[in-house]
């Protein structure tokens, strides 16, 4: 059946058959009893190696691959150790995701990584992520005080969690190919993205635009007499841009400001939406 599946455009469908990232992607799973939720797993050739390690229950949009993967992981099912939920997963995750604690493990569909990653980093369920993305996101979420990258997702993540890329991964590794590179990036938390949006408002302002400096941006929407004083008080320049701070900075700034913004702006924490192509 596997040689008759055509990668669906819709999807966003790029298959991994490299095993050698496979067996790097199972390597670098955190050592514990949690569920694995594996969102997207295609053609299987991931999930294969999840299950001789793990319970996974799988999330597929695709209704083809869902026939494909009842059959290829029958034995599975009927022991318990895999379960298929077929659909789109951001309606099974109106709320959690799961309803036990678990480990993302996930070759995801880059045009939704983003979404997805920080839906996780909310769910206090989620434990820890190890997710294939768009390398120029993995870089996004796993950037360090100072580096071009670091952002305001940098700075939620840092918040609850550490972050880093395990391994880089060529077009080569997929078919068909995607036009980007990819990365496994990942995230093991010590708790949950707070349900207080104010931090992260302040945040999507001082990283606006990321070439100007940190009391330009945030004045454009708080007083810049108030953010003025704050850098001050805080021993910060007033020519500091925004990725040259710190996490505990940018909390310690959030305390200092007002904790109302007037609407104007929209949530972007990634400043361009994620490419296109995404890998199953």
């Amino acid at each position: 059946m596997k040689n008759d599946v055509v990668a669906k455009k819709k999807f966003g469908q790029n298959f991994l058959i490299d095993e050698s990232v496979v067996r790097r992607i199972v390597e670098a799973m955190p050592h514990n009893d949690n569920i694995i939720a594996e969102i997207g797993p295609g053609l299987g050739d991931l999930t294969k190696h999840l299950v001789n390690v793990k319970s996974v229950i799988a999330f597929e949009v695709d209704t083809d691959l869902c026939k494909l993967l009842n059959e290829e992981f029958k034995d599975e099912m009927n022991t318990g150790r895999f379960e298929l939920r077929c659909g789109d997963v951001l309606e099974h995750w109106k709320a959690n995701l799961l309803e036990c604690n678990y480990d993302l493990v996930a070759n995801l569909p880059y045009y939704i990584a983003t979404n997805i990653i920080l839906k996780a980093l909310a769910d206090p369920h989620c434990q820890s992520l190890l997710v294939m993305v768009q390398r120029e996101v993995a870089e996004k979420f796993s950037a360090q005080p100072g580096d071009k990258d670091f952002g305001a997702i940098s700075v939620i993540t840092q918040t609850v969690g550490a972050a880093a890329i395990v391994i880089e991964v060529p077009p080569e590794a997929f078919n068909p190919p995607p036009k980007i590179h990819s990365a496994v990036l990942k995230i093991v938390k010590h708790k949950s993205r707070s349900s207080d949006t104010g931090l992260e408002d302040m945040l999507r302002v001082a990283f606006a635009q990321p070439r100007k400096t940190l009391l330009k941006n945030l004045s454009a929407v708080y007083n810049k007499e108030e953010v003025s004083n704050a850098l001050e008080a805080m021993s910060l320049s007033p020519t500091i841009r925004p990725h040259q701070t710190t996490t505990a900075n940018y909390h310690q700034l959030y305390k200092k400001l007002p904790r109302s913004l007037d609407g104007r702006e929209q949530h972007n924490y990634g400043n361009k939406r994620d490419r296109k192509p995404s890998s199953k």
